[in-house]
């Protein structure tokens, strides 16, 4: 799938806003608003403390059902929304803020998603990248993108069972 983005005058970026359904304009303006939140929590809180306030927001949720007809259409809609939001909403997205705001949109429309975190050592420098997968497949990127960094094993998709 991947996030791409392009760099279309204000207006054009406009008109095609306003040619959106209504739900998927939600769905943008939810990431819009959910990006710079998120990006404030994990400066001031961590990453755990974000992810687990996030948590706590869908604990009094159905669990994730299994996509229906319509549900892969969905799925792609919230991405393309939330890189639409990354790209044209206030500073810059990391790509941890951009995967716990499509991680968290997914889950709330009972999608079953994850946050998946790897690390490299390119030359002397560590390095870290975040993506989400569903059904295997990284979903806000280019699918070769994260296959240059070791995932850790686990997904960063809720707390951990023990703590339940």
């Amino acid at each position: 799938m991947g996030c791409s983005a392009s760099s279309l005058p204000m207006w054009e970026a406009y008109k095609q806003y306003r040619a959106l359904d209504a739900e998927t304009r939600k769905t943008f303006r939810r990431a819009v608003v959910l990006l710079p939140l998120i990006r404030v929590s994990l400066r001031a809180c961590g990453y755990k403390k974000t992810q687990e306030y996030l948590q706590g927001r869908l604990d009094g949720q159905k669990a994730p059902r299994v996509e229906r007809e319509g549900g892969t259409k969905k799925l792609e809609n919230t991405c393309r929304m939330v890189c639409a939001a990354a790209h044209y909403g206030l500073g810059h997205a990391t790509c941890l803020e951009e995967s716990l705001t499509l991680w968290y949109l997914l889950r709330r429309q009972g999608i079953a998603a994850g946050v998946r975190i790897g690390v490299r050592k390119l030359a002397d420098k560590f390095e870290a990248h975040a993506w989400v997968e569903w059904q295997g497949a990284a979903l806000n990127q280019a699918e070769e993108m994260h296959q240059h960094y070791a995932a850790f094993e686990n997904e960063f998709s809720g707390v951990p069972k023990e703590q339940q």
